[in-house]
């Protein structure tokens, strides 16, 4: 193997690295022909179950594109069997589940999580990628009890998340209950892959930039504020990650978190001069990957010169790759990134 590239994890630190550090969330799968072809063989579910196969499309877009990190192939509705949720991933829907959560006794019926039985596939997946063929870091991942909740009481995706904050707002032990609940889960499930062998987690809180600052401050803030909390006993650096919440940047750099992760729609300087001092990432807009080359590196390079005014920066996109996405524009991409950001730091 050859030697183990740390610039991700310098990165997350805020220390000194070689190049900016570049991943792209959704990099594994997606758009590659490889992953393509298993999937008109193997459901997404049937793939993540199979830790072989699993491992090689998690490890495709780091022989394929030179990435600095590599992020697990899975889905975040993952652990919810283990609770008892009845959910199945439906192409060109998303998550779908039959039984939506209406009562406490909804609830109250969860089941709790044991890794090691119920996702013993994903563990697996990890130690075959950390101990034979990474040389990245592995990032593990897990949705957040919002995004997550918004699943599970909607019954699948959603543009509004009406009885999600209708549920929040007027049945708030219902509420807080639910949150405990998945905090629980996402803790054990999280601590899980780290033992596995992940070395940094990132949470993904995709839909909370549904709610406004008040009603995230009193009914999201103290459960991620226990969650990373938690987490930080593991050692490993922690990102979180939402689309659509630029609003509640502020509130995520209070929480005992390594890196906040911006979409494309709040500029790098923009939230330095919010007062963001922690490590940042992002946050090309994934859409540009679709333009000419000069516009794609154009737009990296106004990105990049704001992200390496201080150190602490990791490059990737303000939301996943989409399936339009050529492989080789990725890979032009990386190479640029490492580039350009290694001359500067070079002057």
């Amino acid at each position: 193997m050859t030697e183990f590239n740390d610039n991700y994890l310098r990165a997350t630190r805020g220390e000194k690295t070689d190049h900016v550090p570049v991943w792209y969330m959704r990099q594994a799968g997606r758009s590659q022909p490889e992953y393509r072809k298993i999937k008109e063989k193997y459901s997404l579910e049937e793939i993540t179950h199979q830790p072989e196969l699993s491992a090689y499309v998690t490890k495709l877009p780091v022989d394929q594109y030179n990435v600095d990190a590599a992020i697990l192939y899975k889905d975040i509705v993952t652990p919810l069997p283990a609770l008892g949720v009845d959910v199945e991933i439906k192409n060109g829907i998303g998550p779908v589940i039959d039984n939506p959560i209406r009562t406490m006794a909804d609830i109250e019926r969860l089941g709790e999580i044991n890794p090691e039985k119920d996702v013993d596939y994903v563990l697996e997946t990890i130690r075959i990628l950390t101990q034979e063929q990474l040389n990245v870091p592995l990032i593990g991942f897990a949705g957040a009890p919002f995004t997550l909740a918004s699943y599970m009481i909607e019954g699948g995706p959603s543009k509004s998340y009406n009885k999600t904050k209708a549920m929040m707002v007027s049945q708030p032990e219902m509420w807080f209950k639910l949150m405990d609940k998945l905090a629980d889960t996402t803790i054990l499930y999280i601590t899980a892959q780290v033992k596995a062998g992940a070395k940094a987690v990132q949470i993904f809180d995709s839909w909370v930039g549904a709610l406004n600052v008040e009603d995230y401050r009193i009914f999201i803030k103290p459960v991620m504020t226990r969650i990373f909390t938690e987490l930080r006993e593991l050692g490993v650096p922690l990102t979180i990650f939402g689309v659509g919440a630029s609003h509640l940047v502020k509130e995520w750099h209070d929480l005992p978190v390594d890196v906040v992760g911006l979409d494309w729609r709040l500029p790098i300087a923009e939230a330095r001069g919010m007062g963001l001092t922690k490590s940042l990432q992002g946050n090309f807009d994934p859409s540009y990957l679709l333009a000419d080359w000069p516009i794609i590196e154009a737009r990296a390079k106004a990105i990049l010169d704001m992200g390496m005014e201080q150190e602490g920066y990791i490059f990737n996109l303000g939301h996943g790759v989409f399936p339009d996405v050529q492989p080789d524009t990725l890979k032009r991409l990386t190479a640029f990134v490492h580039e350009y950001s290694a001359a500067h730091k070079n002057k």
